[in-house]
């Protein structure tokens, strides 16, 4: 039998406590009635009454992210106005299908290659394994976690080699989907497990990553959909005792793309590195929201997330936050942003946090810049010889490829550094080719 009661009704003749979602009353004297004898009247003696404040005193907003709420239910999570911290930037619009729940958790179609040391199948959605990294933290991956009807699950084994897995996903259709990802690195295994996202999509998925004690694991996000795909992933890892994560977000394709890693470093000596990779075209959104939790003794975090803007209404947005908790004594922090503007009409928002609960660490800092081209670099090239077009590209690529060869796998390099040359050839051909009307609108 449960004992479990919802709002009880107090017999002490003490009233109970609000909850967060309860606003509180305002006093008699706020409502302008007489106080009763013996209390001080305030400012009611000169005609004046207090301000209630809309009870906003027992509803004071998540300030951080480490105090935002948990849980695998999408009721748990009220509806997104746009004025929450974590969905101020977002194009709702476009991504309230995915927000409302009802959302399709079956499963779909993907192409894996695998090495002999690497397992991807099916699972329940009741799976066991379903939670062993976190839970979600927005409405939008409670959704997602709500509407699964099945789990894919895919495992790294420890073995001599590096084991490796490559999974494709095109054939996602239109319709408003959910996904459920499960990647397991066991005792002592090392890998590289890549997540090639292709074709259309409306998408909400939950990405778990479990890196056991002393495993070491490459985790690469790859968002090369077509341009009218909506995609938001969470991604949420737990790293073991002196285990290590290399977890990569490459977004290039797509409408709207929001991908939102976190990593939790629960055991002493638990090491993560998490890159990013994005460019941004005319009309794109695409937003990232990185987490590391130190939360115990002697971790190391590193982040590193760089970007490339071009066309107008392109739009980009980077949150990072750092937490070294109280038991986080030797923890070595650090994170930084580079947005580099191609072209007027851009935008990128970059906002990197940092709370430190101990002063017993090794370092911690955060940096985050926004900028165009380095005239200087541009002159010596061109002082070279070399013309102002290919120029521009050895400076863009030589600003990107810094990430991208931290993937480790050359194939895979070889294919984004191509991508990225090939989003600047489009960009230079949609300039050019509204150069002509704007010289027209000006006449």
């Amino acid at each position: 039998m449960s004992n479990t009661s919802t709002n009880p009704t107090p017999t002490d003749g003490v009233t109970p406590a609000p909850r967060i979602d309860q606003p509180v009353e305002p006093s008699a004297v706020a409502q302008g009635q007489q106080a009763p004898s013996g209390q001080a009247q305030g400012t009611e003696q000169h005609g004046a009454r207090a301000h209630s404040d809309g009870g906003w005193d027992t509803k004071v907003p998540v300030q951080t992210r480490s105090e935002r709420p948990q849980s695998g239910d999408l009721d748990a999570f009220p509806p997104v106005t746009g004025r929450e911290v974590n969905w101020k930037f977002a194009p709702l619009a476009k991504l309230q299908p995915l927000l409302d729940g009802g959302l399709d958790g079956s499963a779909y179609r993907f192409l894996a290659r695998q090495t002999e040391g690497a397992d991807v199948e099916w699972g329940r959605s009741d799976d066991p394994v379903v939670g062993s990294a976190g839970l979600p933290e927005d409405r939008a991956a409670a959704a997602a976690w709500t509407a699964r009807d099945a789990v894919l699950k895919v495992t790294v084994k420890a073995t001599d080699a590096h084991e490796s897995i490559s999974i494709t996903r095109s054939d996602f259709g239109t319709s408003a989907r959910a996904a459920h990802t499960v990647i397991t690195a066991e005792q002592h295994a090392q890998g590289i497990v890549v997540i090639d996202n292709r074709g259309s999509a409306l998408l909400s998925e939950n990405v778990e990553i479990v890196v056991r004690d002393g495993a070491r694991l490459t985790v690469v996000s790859l968002q090369d959909w077509d341009d009218d795909a909506v995609h938001v992933s969470t991604q949420f890892a737990e790293v073991g005792r002196d285990a290590f994560l290399k977890h990569v977000v490459v977004s290039l394709g797509g409408d709207v793309v929001r991908v939102n890693p976190s990593t939790h470093l629960g055991a002493q000596g638990a090491d993560t590195e998490m890159y990013g990779v994005y460019f941004a075209d005319a009309g794109q959104y695409i937003e990232q929201q990185v987490y590391v939790n130190h939360d115990a003794p002697n971790t190391r975090g590193r982040v590193n997330y760089k970007g490339a803007l071009q066309g107008e209404g392109a739009h980009t947005v980077w949150i990072g936050d750092v937490l070294i908790g109280r038991a986080g004594d030797g923890t070595d922090s650090y994170e930084q942003n580079r947005n580099l503007v191609l072209t007027d009409g851009t935008r990128a928002d970059s906002i990197p946090n940092l709370e430190i609960e101990t002063g017993n660490i090794e370092g911690a800092g955060h940096a985050s810049a926004t900028g165009r081209f380095d005239d200087e670099q541009l002159f010596y090239l061109q002082a070279r010889g070399i013309p102002e077009e290919e120029a521009r590209r050895l400076v863009v690529l030589g600003f990107l490829v810094e990430v991208i060869q931290k993937i480790g796998a050359p194939e895979l390099e070889e294919r984004l550094i191509a991508a990225v040359e090939q989003e600047l050839a489009d960009g230079r051909t949609a300039v050019a080719a509204a150069e002509p009307e704007a010289e027209q609108a000006d006449a």
